[in-house]
């Protein structure tokens, strides 16, 4: 198959394409499960990806698996920024709770520089290492903060990577800009409602694990998590994967041993990439038939910040940023247009009726300042136009 047509399975796979996206509140521990491991900025989460992939999300399902302890989410390894990054950007995995240890160890780093933390933030940590896990009003008392003071302190400790809370709740408040944290009306809302940082259940200190825990079970979860969530894997795939993963001569080995044991398959898929490739038994069938189908003329947006931002790795043309607020449009799985910082950039020539739809498609995923630009065009000033493969 062709990458344009790969990347038409891999939105069924993940459930992003208008057909197969899913519903209900018992669709998202699947979608997460799929999604076990992959780090993207903490703004993106229920802001982006998940809403691409569960047309009716609601918060509360979220905090209702946090809170039940089946999913955890956490900074697993803190970048040589430190906690000084803004909190929307930082890198934040959600995990089944059950492979948290996992993925921390291969996360863990022993050559780390310990992050220099501000004092309030710093006496926050103290509490929780003396005391264990505490609630927002027990930190209040035990650290003498002020309500905006802790709540600066437990942002700064997730930058970190150095806390994390039983529910998602707490991180979704410390994402709220301050002033609309402190406006009067939202604070007063706040008493009658939940989904504060009062509902995020306790804070405690993230758990760390050695380096010599990520061992050769480690490494096969994370090669079959990978696979479970691309239905097919090669090298190239997987550049915009988490820096810290195994490399890919190590997960190499894991599936030409699964592919021996005839757990998964092992062949061509898709054309013209260099190495080899492996796939689940259960997508042989949807590869397919992907080949088979027609074109529809069906446009598919996603967030920088998705996993299926493939703009510059697995096709071809200059990377669209890995950020929240950029955007790349994918028509019949070919990449047209993408918005850019605050412009929409034309990746391949289109007649205006489909250039018309194609920004149509844009401004509905953009905030309005960048959706008043046309597309740039080769010669325009703007970054140059790329075919697709």
């Amino acid at each position: 198959m062709s990458r344009r047509e790969l990347m038409r399975f891999l939105f069924d796979w993940q459930h992003v394409s208008a057909a197969t996206r899913l519903s209900g509140p018992d669709a998202l521990l699947a979608t997460l499960e799929q999604l076990e491991g992959f780090e993207a900025a903490a703004g993106a989460w229920e802001a982006e990806i998940l809403p691409a992939r569960i047309g009716d999300y609601a918060p509360g399902w979220l905090d209702h698996l946090c809170r039940a302890g089946r999913i955890g989410w956490s900074r697993l390894r803190a970048g040589s920024g430190g906690g000084s990054g803004p909190l929307r950007s930082t890198p934040i995995v959600l995990l089944p709770r059950r492979s948290l240890a996992v993925w921390t160890s291969i996360a863990a780093s022993d050559d780390a520089q310990p992050v220099l933390l501000s004092s309030r933030a710093q006496a926050v940590a103290d509490a929780l290492q003396a005391q264990g896990a505490l609630f927002f009003d027990e930190l209040l008392g035990a650290t003498r903060l002020l309500r905006v003071e802790l709540e600066n302190a437990l942002g700064e400790l997730v930058a970190a990577g150095r806390v994390s809370a039983d529910s998602f709740a707490g991180l979704r408040a410390l994402l709220l800009p301050a002033a609309r944290r402190d406006g009067g009306r939202h604070r007063r809302l706040r008493r009658h409602q939940l989904n504060g940082i009062e509902d995020a259940g306790r804070w405690s200190l993230s758990r760390s694990h050695g380096a010599a825990a990520a061992d050769g079970e480690a490494i096969e979860h994370i090669a079959r998590a990978l696979l479970c969530r691309y239905g097919v894997v090669f090298w190239k795939l997987l550049e915009r994967e988490a820096p810290w993963l195994p490399p890919w001569r190590e997960l190499l080995r894991v599936y030409r041993r699964l592919e021996a044991r005839g757990e998964i398959r092992g062949g061509r898929f898709v054309e013209g990439l260099v190495g080899e490739q492996f796939a689940l038994p259960e997508a042989i069938a949807p590869l397919r038939a992907v080949r088979r189908r027609p074109d529809d003329g069906e446009r598919v947006c996603l967030s920088g910040a998705d996993p299926l931002n493939l703009v510059g790795t697995v096709l071809a043309g200059d990377k669209v940023p890995a950020l929240t607020a950029s955007r790349v449009l994918y028509r019949d799985g070919m990449p047209v247009a993408a918005l850019v910082g605050a412009r929409c950039v034309a990746l391949i020539e289109a007649d205006a009726a489909d250039a018309a739809l194609d920004l149509q498609a844009l401004r509905r995923h953009a905030a309005p300042p960048s959706a008043d630009r046309p597309p740039t065009r080769r010669g325009d000033g703007g970054p140059a136009a790329h075919p697709a493969p």
